[in-house]
């Protein structure tokens, strides 16, 4: 890797290379385990900061002097993540060091080492990422707002933004689909943040009581990058016994607030939003080998309910769950009991309710019933509690950052 600055006009020279250098390799701890939300996705101004040029397998790409860069090799274990301004340069290791939770979306680069391939570019314009191939080199660089900052960058490492292909909202997967059952589980489980190595799985599922696990498949807000979540990831762990729940980190209540903070993209086309997301949800579920029948659940985050929030929120599930229907596949909420759970019980004669609920609850209680929600809902296995959130447990030697769950799904 090498780095080369390279000022804008009316900017001053700042710090001398080996002080950048520096700094970015002090930047990894705190990439791997600083606050949720912490990067803004609001544009950036050209005009008024240095650049940095850096030069990986060949390639030379323009970045802001501010991004941290982080060699993956000399950090293994960084936390890959998109809700914050950062260029990872290498694979990401075995055992990344990531929150139990995160999300939001940034403008941030990952570039990996990869056989020679055509240079090509294609955009998800729902999780809003990009993804380049060239030569020894992929790329995947995800943006907020600022979608012309990642299309600078790309462009001035010579990749071909102005053909960038868009991807089909649905297509076939090219995965063999699992058995039905691989999302039917009662007992425990968690989630990550990103999906495990295969031996941190098998060390936890001989060690642990949990059988089931929650992988974020995709989703704007989808803050961790997945380097083991792969069709053939899922069907090992589903070979040796792990059970799962899918979620999707579409878009959020508030961009301004609750527990996604100002990283996230809002919700402010609900119907056509929600639309979208379920068609994107599809699409990487049945690339994973997740068939008709499976409940892909959408993770909305904790919000103020009331007025214009509530409603955009339940227009949003409406059609995601409704789109999802119509696809073949069943759909999934996750939300706190004092919001999302809240404003669809008090409203369940107006909206297309989900057909099973994740609530989140911590309250330490492993258990599917609660008492802010009426028995006659989500009854007969259509339950998931969320009884701990944030924590850290080590089973088989091996310590991974997780939210626990409580399943009674069928």
């Amino acid at each position: 890797m090498r780095t080369v600055r390279s000022p804008q006009p009316r900017r001053t020279a700042g710090r001398a290379l080996t002080t950048f250098l520096t700094t970015a390799a002090l930047t990894t701890a705190a990439l791997a385990a600083g606050p949720l939300g912490s990067a803004s996705s609001a544009p950036l101004t050209t005009d008024s900061e240095d650049l940095t040029r850096i030069d990986y397998r060949g390639h030379v790409f323009t970045v802001p002097d501010s991004w941290p860069i982080v060699d993956l090799k000399k950090h293994p274990d960084t936390c890959v993540r998109f809700d914050r301004h950062a260029v990872y340069l290498g694979s990401p290791g075995v055992h990344q060091n990531c929150p139990a939770r995160a999300s939001g979306r940034t403008e941030a680069l990952l570039i990996q080492p990869a056989p020679t391939a055509p240079k090509a570019v294609t955009e998800n314009p729902t999780a809003r990422t990009y993804r380049a191939t060239g030569d020894r080199i992929v790329v995947t660089a995800a943006y907020g707002y600022d979608r012309s900052r990642i299309q600078d960058v790309l462009r001035s490492a010579g990749l071909p933004v102005a053909t960038a292909r868009v991807e089909a909202p649905v297509k076939r997967p090219a995965a063999a689909m699992l058995p039905a059952d691989a999302t039917s589980y009662r007992g425990e489980g968690f989630d990550a943040c990103t999906a495990p190595s295969q031996s941190a799985m098998d060390a936890w599922r001989d060690h642990s009581v949990y059988g089931a696990i929650g992988v974020y498949i995709g989703g704007i807000n989808r803050a961790c990058a997945q380097q083991h979540l792969t069709a053939g990831w899922v069907r090992t762990q589903y070979a040796r016994g792990w059970r799962f729940f899918p979620l999707y980190v579409g878009r959020q209540p508030s961009s301004d607030g609750g527990s996604c903070g100002g990283g996230c993209a809002a919700i402010t086309s609900p119907v056509s939003q929600g639309i979208a997301a379920a068609d994107d949800a599809v699409k990487q579920a049945a690339a994973l080998g997740f068939g008709k029948g499976t409940v892909i659940y959408d993770d909305l985050e904790h919000y103020e309910s009331g007025g214009k929030v509530t409603d955009q929120v339940l227009t949003y599930v409406d059609a995601y769950t409704e789109r999802l229907h119509a696809l073949g596949y069943r759909s999934g909420a996750y939300g706190n009991t004092s919001s999302l759970v809240a404003d669809l019980v008090a409203n369940r004669n107006e909206v297309t309710l989900p057909d099973v609920l994740h609530f989140a609850r911590w309250n330490r209680v492993s258990s599917t019933s609660d008492a802010s929600i009426p028995s006659t809902m989500w009854s007969k296995h259509k339950r998931i509690h969320q009884y701990v959130g944030d924590t850290t447990e080590t089973h088989g030697g091996v310590k991974i950052s997780i939210d626990r769950d409580r399943l009674d799904v069928d």
